[in-house]
Parts: C-alpha cells; sequence; structure tokens
C-alpha cells in the first residue's frame, strides 16, 4: 500500500475551515470571484434567450455544462485567473452565435447537431421502430402523453418527440377519436395472453388494434408481442 506524502489528521478543523495553502483572508478573493463567475453566467444565460432546461437543445445543454464547470473552477481556485475564465466565457459564447447563425441557414447541420422531430404515435398506434430508435420507454411517453390529458392511444392522431425532448401530440376530434391502448398505469398491470372474450384488443408493446374471437395465444402483427389489453374508447378531456 503506498504511504501517503503527508501524515493527514482525521476531524483537523484547521484543515477543514481553512486552507493549508492559502490565509483566511482568501476567503474575501473566493467571494470576489464568485461574483464575477456569477455575472458572467447570467449574462451567458441572458444571450441563449429564455428558455428552460427542458427546452434546452443537445448543443446549448453542452455549453451550459462547460461553462458550469469553467466558472466552478474559477469560484475557489487560486491559481485559475479571472481573465483565463473570461475568455474561455467569450469563446464559447461567440461559437453559440455563429453556430446559431449557421443553423439557420443550414437546415441540415441544424438537423445533425441538434436532432430533428421524430413521430411517436401515428393513427393512434405507437411508431414502434422509432420508439426504439430514440432509446425512449413506453413508461416515459406514456407520461408525457398523460400530462396532456391522454388516457389512450386512439385519442392521439400523431406524437413527435421534439430535439428538445419535448413531446409534442395532436388530437383527433371527439367524433373521429378510435378505440386505443390505454396508458393509465393501473389499466397495463395485467396484459392478457390468452383472449378469453371477444372484442377489441390493443397489443401492449406497439398499440395495434385488433378486433379478436376467443383464442390462447396470439402474435402481433407489427411486432410480434403476444400481450393484449383490451382497448379504450373514451373522448380526451382537456
Amino acid at each position: 500500500m503506498p504511504l501517503l506524502a503527508e501524515t493527514i489528521t482525521p476531524f483537523d478543523w484547521q484543515r477543514l475551515l481553512w486552507s493549508a495553502d492559502a490565509p483566511p483572508l482568501f476567503l474575501l478573493e473566493v467571494a470576489f470571484r464568485c461574483l464575477i463567475t456569477y455575472l458572467l453566467t447570467l449574462a451567458a444565460l441572458r444571450i441563449t434567450g429564455r428558455r428552460g432546461v427542458r427546452q434546452l437543445s443537445l448543443f446549448e445543454l453542452s455549453i451550459i455544462l462547460a461553462l458550469g464547470s469553467a466558472s466552478g473552477d474559477a469560484m475557489f481556485y487560486h491559481d485559475v485567473a479571472l481573465s483565463h475564465i473570461v475568455v474561455v466565457f467569450a469563446v464559447v459564447m461567440l461559437l453559440y452565435v455563429l453556430l446559431n447563425r449557421l443553423t439557420e441557414r443550414a437546415p441540415g447541420f441544424s438537423d445533425w447537431l441538434e436532432g430533428k422531430p421524430v413521430k411517436l404515435v401515428a393513427d393512434g398506434a405507437l411508431v414502434h421502430e422509432a420508439l426504439r430508435n430514440q432509446n425512449l420507454t413506453h413508461k416515459e411517453l406514456f407520461g408525457e402523453l398523460r400530462q396532456q390529458q391522454v388516457e389512450h392511444l386512439g385519442q392521439v392522431r400523431m406524437a413527435y418527440i421534439e430535439a428538445t425532448g419535448q413531446i409534442s401530440a395532436f388530437f383527433y376530434e371527439d367524433e373521429d377519436v378510435r378505440p386505443g391502448l390505454p396508458i393509465l398505469p393501473e389499466l397495463r398491470e395485467n396484459p392478457l395472453s390468452v383472449i378469453g372474450q371477444a372484442g377489441t384488443y390493443a397489443c401492449s408493446e406497439c398499440g395495434h388494434v385488433e378486433t379478436l374471437a376467443p383464442t390462447p395465444a396470439l402474435a402481433c402483427p407489427v411486432c410480434r408481442c403476444d400481450k393484449w389489453l383490451p382497448t379504450r374508447t373514451g373522448r380526451r378531456v382537456a
């Protein structure tokens, strides 16, 4: 076992409360560093616009994380010059502005950098392959839809995952609502592999709807799942 260069005394209050490498007056410098870096962070956020965290693209979120790391180091490391941090903020924000201009003029570059909307629900059923490619679980998608007062997929005409990660949904008119896969947690607990009563059922995996007669086992023709749930037909109440 390698020996430590210095012997460390546990619960050494002098070491815990103060620094062996800096005098107590250095705390005033730490406070000053916090003030400067906090103001720089506010300026950077002001440039990115009035967006919440859920509305940030991957590119914008990476900028915030990078600036957070840079500002954190500058707050209390005595050997990090504030002028260096100012340059970091200036360069990163300049890149942000330039890339924003580029994404406005080159949609293909924007799609590569930030991603593009992907359809996850079409005509009341899941686009199974798209959902899998987005690494999005049923639980996550259904949770987002429930926040928009969706009870079953038959109420949803189309739904997209945006580049920001938000779910945008478009709904059927009340008279056009069709039987669909229930997405309420208590209705999804016991999917059926044996159909004992004739009726309309939805595949528990992709939402494909079939009118089924009693049968001991049946695979979904879309995703090959053999679990089914009775469909729901209620109208959406916003």
